[in-house]
């Protein structure tokens, strides 16, 4: 049937059946790259730390913190303590917090936590026990650090290695990494997902990360 509407004409309909799919395809077209300029932003803001799903607290659906190698450098039987600050170590001072828990939001009060880093000139003491320590989280799973920020070393970006351990459960050993590090793309060990959450603002530095542990 053809439309008796006024203006109507063959002319005009098959105009409008021509240009039809190309009006389709440009709007697929922008479409995609709408998608692809907010993935884009998605990485940068994981990159710089500023993204919302960075060390967010708890959620039901969370995935265990990932496992990574623990390096050459480990040392056993650190002093338990809070703070690494002590005369010697160098370097920008920040302080480091956090919860830990098990699946489904519950927080692990006891977990251990053991950390050890580079100091500020990128150099690790495997001597003694410089820039190493061990805590427990509180009832609530809580967990703080007073450290310096760890230097860099040839092969390496800027990282904090941490062993977390709930009671009587299974120990997760694994690398915490900073924001907007030019190295983080050249880490083959670099993993978005463990990045810290900095706070560059205060002073010291702020940072924080919460950790998700298999219990079962």
């Amino acid at each position: 049937m053809v439309d008796s509407r006024p203006g109507f004409s063959r002319r005009r309909m098959l105009r409008t059946l021509i240009t039809a799919p190309f009006a389709w395809a440009l709007a697929e077209h922008l479409h995609r790259v709408g998608e692809a300029v907010a993935a884009e932003a998605r990485h940068a803001a994981i990159e710089r730390g500023t993204a919302s799903g960075v060390t967010p607290e708890c959620g039901d659906g969370d995935e265990p913190t990932p496992r990574q190698t623990a390096g050459p450098f480990f040392t056993p039987d650190s002093p338990e303590r809070t703070s690494l600050i002590e005369r010697g170590v160098a370097g920008t001072r920040i302080v480091l917090t956090g919860r830990v828990f098990g699946r489904g939001c519950t927080p692990l009060a006891g977990a251990l936590l053991d950390f050890w880093h580079a100091d500020g000139d990128g150099a690790y003491d495997n001597e003694g026990y410089r820039c190493r320590g061990h805590q427990f989280a509180d009832a609530e799973g809580r967990y703080r650090l007073v450290t310096v920020v760890p230097g860099v070393y040839p092969g390496r970006t800027r990282h904090f290695h941490v062993r977390v351990q709930p009671r009587g459960g299974r120990v997760l050993t694994t690398q915490l990494y900073f924001p907007d590090e030019p190295r983080n793309r050249r880490d083959g060990l670099f993993r978005p997902e463990l990045l810290l959450a900095v706070d560059g603002a205060r002073t010291p530095l702020a940072a924080r990360f919460h950790f998700v542990l298999e219990t079962g």
